[in-house]
């Protein structure tokens, strides 16, 4: 008997007496085949989520198992292209289309005319291991696709075809196994998208994600392989950090997943990622991106399925020993799909209406990400940082509070900054990064050994003065001693000179290590010079009106990534500033 479609609820469907279906099955739903997934199996009723639009199914419509869980197809060609939450290429679908998308239709992941430069690494004879490499495929100028045995395979080369050009779907190669079944291997292969790809061993968090931003790199680092999450209210500029982090960080690709953003926020994010140039490479950004594009009007299935797609192309690419940073923008609207579909399914509701399993979800994609020894001994990692929207900045609700668990760096957007144009509007009092501490060795080593101390000192300034501002609201800033309108006024150079950068300047769009560390040793340098003036009984007032504060604050922009030395000028300065009001 024939699986047939007994009720519909929104993108949920449900069969009477399923026959030969099992949890986590892709089928194919109705007469257009509309890609489906199992999520509940029981003597009686089976549900399918669809991930298309489900208007005009009818009761009696055909279900057709596919006897696989849903999957990510993974070879060349996914560098540079744009898909939906399901990895359909929506370039492809414009061109049979046109600007609106119709349901269902058979389209392939990646392009199967076209032909790839294949050069083999192995031969006849040699034995492969899952995660082994046989092949390779200049992808883009800068990536090189490592065609891998899939990891669960394992088994000797009996045929390889000779280096040349093939389709993704060409037979390439033939391995043997131990129980003596040959299994045909393509450039390409499928893995499901809700089980992580295994690797060898899980390495330390201890190189850092360098992103060319100081509050970021200096402040509130990110290692490679980390997991951050990035809250804020509407406008505090998620997507704009996410885009300054995307283009200047060092990892070698970029995913980024938009998942249930509004049409015209993702238009732009394709238009703007189109026209970015990779300061690395000087060619299209695009040529080391993948974009997943799941917009808020599209179905809500495949919003929750979007960024399993995106950690899983990921995970790939990490597999072949790349350095791999996923954008997930946002995660709320990927927790409010699974509160929808919840719903339909009438299971009981947690906090704020969301599933009980919320935590158990967030858990199993944010633990995805890691540093790792391949399965070929190569390092590679997957940093994932996902913003998050909570509904009027409320940073109490559960999807925040929840993704503070599971991350270890917290970088809180604040609107009050994002309007007074201070970006990254990143609140360094709310904000926090437990990666600090794991990455003080790397700093010491690469950059000066005294890094974390004047780290250390910093942040504390930036803490007293947040103290301080609550007296000065109260009774004004003339009562305080003189250390601490020192304080004050140093805490202002480190938010206005250090932490607030701008994007469109040449020398601040991007800071390299060795220049935030000599602009962190300058601003420390300043404080102790005026801790002397203080401790000699002068006004703190006197050595303001030197206008040195005003002058290390404008250094950011007046010292080339080129002329570092610059700085020890700002050292001199200093140091004359405060002997002249000492000896006044």
């Amino acid at each position: 008997m024939d699986n047939r479609i007994f009720g519909i609820n929104g993108p949920v469907i449900t069969v009477k007496r399923a026959q030969d279906l099992f949890m986590q099955e892709m089928a194919l739903v109705g007469k257009e085949k509309l890609i489906g997934e199992v999520i509940s199996v029981a003597s009686e009723d089976t549900l399918i989520q669809v991930y298309e639009e489900t208007a005009g199914l009818t009761v009696g419509e055909e279900i057709v198992p596919t006897g696989a869980p849903l999957c990510a197809t993974l070879g060349p060609g996914i560098i540079g292209s744009i898909f939906d939450g399901i990895q359909r290429p929506l370039s492809v679908m414009a061109q049979k289309d046109g600007a609106f998308i119709s349901r269902g239709g058979d389209y392939n992941s990646l392009n199967t005319d076209k032909e790839w430069q294949v050069e083999f690494v192995k031969g006849v004879g040699d034995k492969l291991c899952g995660g082994e490499t046989f092949a390779t495929v200049q992808e883009t100028d800068s990536i090189v696709c490592k065609i891998m045995l899939p990891p669960n395979l394992c088994g000797t080369i009996t045929e390889i075809a000779k280096n040349g050009r093939y389709r993704v779907t060409d037979k390439v190669c033939v391995i043997e196994n131990d129980r003596g079944e040959k299994i045909e291997l393509t450039l390409q292969q499928k893995w499901p998208i809700r089980v992580p790809r295994p690797s060898k061993e899980r390495l330390p968090l201890d190189l850092p994600l360098i992103t060319g931003q100081r509050v970021l790199d200096t402040i509130l680092p990110l290692p490679k392989g980390g997991a951050a999450a990035l809250p804020g209210g509407f406008g505090a500029g998620k997507t704009m950090t996410q885009h300054q982090i995307a283009k200047w960080c060092d990892a070698d690709i970029i995913i980024y997943v938009g998942c249930g953003e509004r049409g015209n926020e993702m238009t732009q994010v394709l238009d703007e990622f189109s026209s970015l140039i990779d300061p690395r490479t000087g060619k299209s950004l695009l040529s080391r991106t993948v974009l997943i594009a799941n917009t808020s009007n599209m179905p809500v299935a495949a919003r929750e399925a979007s960024i399993y797609t995106g950690i899983t192309i990921a995970e790939f690419y990490r597999d072949m020993g790349y350095d791999v940073a996923m954008m997930a923008d946002s995660t709320s609207r990927w927790a409010e799909a699974l509160r929808e579909i919840s719903g339909r399914l009438e299971e009981m509701p947690a906090e704020e209406g969301f599933p009980a399993y919320l935590p158990s979800r967030l858990a199993q994609f944010y633990e995805r990400a890691g540093r790792v020894k391949t399965a070929a001994d190569d390092i590679g990692s997957v940093t994932v940082i996902g913003a998050v929207s909570p509904q009027g900045a409320d940073f109490s609700e559960p999807v925040t509070q929840n993704t503070k668990r599971f991350t270890r760096a917290f970088w809180a957007l604040d609107k009050t900054l994002a309007y007074k144009r201070h970006y990254p509007a990143i609140n360094w009092i709310q904000s926090y990064s437990e990666y600090t501490a794991d990455l003080y060795p790397y700093f010491k080593k690469h950059v000066a050994s005294d890094f974390p101390e004047l780290h250390k000192m910093v942040v504390a300034l930036l803490r007293e003065e947040n103290e301080l501002m609550e007296i000065v609201k109260l009774i004004g800033s003339d009562v305080l001693p003189d250390d601490q309108k020192l304080i004050i006024d140093v805490a202002q150079v480190i938010r206005v000179g250090f932490l607030q950068q701008n994007a469109n300047d040449k020398e601040d769009t991007y800071v390299t290590p060795k220049k935030q560390y000599l602009m962190l040793k300058v601003i420390c340098h300043l404080y102790n010079e005026g801790k002397r003036v203080v401790a000699a009984a002068r006004p703190e007032s006197d050595f303001a009106a030197t206008g040195i504060f005003e002058k290390v604050i404008k250094m950011k922009y007046e010292v080339p990534a080129n002329k570092l030395e610059l700085f020890d000028r700002y050292i001199e300065e200093i140091t004359a500033a405060a002997d002249g009001v000492l000896k006044d």
